[in-house]
């Protein structure tokens, strides 16, 4: 079983083997058609689409940031739907260095699915390794028999109890934006700049090297270590612009021996909703 990474030499021994998922999460946030159409166009033979905006968020209000949870069963049967069966193995991968299909990563193991992992370097990694690519419509896959159940990740943390616990500080939280958009620079999709006070900016880009893989648990654990030291697990949070890549870096902490943090799914497009939460801006 592979609960964080898969390499594409695995996966093509997952494939042999028969009982896999793969799952397609290619998605653009200023184009939310192109990801279906690249998985028209291009993907791994037998993948899924499993769409970012339409199955892994729910709608959002105005309040609840740009991608909130989807309810647990609608996910679940979606899953079902595409063929998801209790013990099959979940691959998925994207074509922008896993953030995507980290939030898939995340949405599995919240409703009790272990055995999901991302595809180390994603499809970039598969066709570079010379892997079979199909294209046009996919074949029709017979309902899987998942099924909800405990979650393997704590629960999701609200805007209420971060906002209740700044002043003691009772949460570190890890913002996964870029720094510019942490610092306040003026970004496209927030309204509001700046962060919420007392966050630290780790980049979730960060977690990758330059071929587009993660980088070694050695030097994850070297970039995380300092930041959550003295922390005790459940109380660091993972936050970034909605929900999105904060689960990348949840997926790389997890991968380095870390696990444990609370993703903050409203993120900073949920906080900035409401005008009189606090805002910090400057690193």
């Amino acid at each position: 079983m592979y609960s964080t990474l898969v390499q594409v030499d695995e996966l093509n021994d997952l494939l042999a083997a028969g009982s896999v998922l793969i799952a397609d999460c290619s998605y653009d946030l200023f184009d939310t058609a192109a990801g279906r159409k690249a998985w028209h166009e291009a993907r791994i033979p037998g993948a899924v689409h499993v769409d970012l905006g339409k199955d892994l968020s729910s709608v959002s209000d105005g309040t609840n940031g740009r991608h909130p949870l989807p309810d647990r069963e609608t996910l679940a049967a979606r899953l079902r739907e595409l063929g998801l069966d209790r013990d099959m193995q979940v691959v998925a991968y994207d074509r922008s260095g896993g953030f995507y299909a980290a939030r898939l990563w995340w949405s599995l193991r919240w409703l009790g699915h272990e055995a999901v992992a991302v595809l180390d370097g994603g499809f970039q990694a598969w066709c570079e390794a010379g892997g079979a690519v199909e294209s046009g419509d996919a074949a029709a896959r017979p309902a899987g028999d998942f099924t909800a159940s405990a979650s393997l990740e704590p629960e999701p943390i609200g805007a209420d109890e971060i906002l209740s616990g700044l002043a003691e500080g009772a949460h570190r939280i890890l913002d996964a934006r870029d720094a510019a958009r942490f610092r306040g620079e003026p970004a496209p999709l927030d309204t509001v700049s700046g962060h919420i006070p007392g966050a630290v900016c780790r980049c979730y880009r960060d977690n990758l090297g330059p071929d587009g893989r993660l980088v070694s648990v050695e030097q994850l654990r070297a970039a995380f270590d300092p930041l959550i030291a003295g922390v005790e697990r459940g109380a660091v949070v993972s936050q970034c612009g909605s929900g999105v890549t904060a689960c990348h870096n949840l997926l790389a902490m997890r991968h380095a021996g870390l696990g444990g943090a609370r993703l903050y799914p409203g993120s900073w497009s949920e906080w900035t909703a409401d005008p009189s939460r606090p805002i910090a801006t400057g690193d």
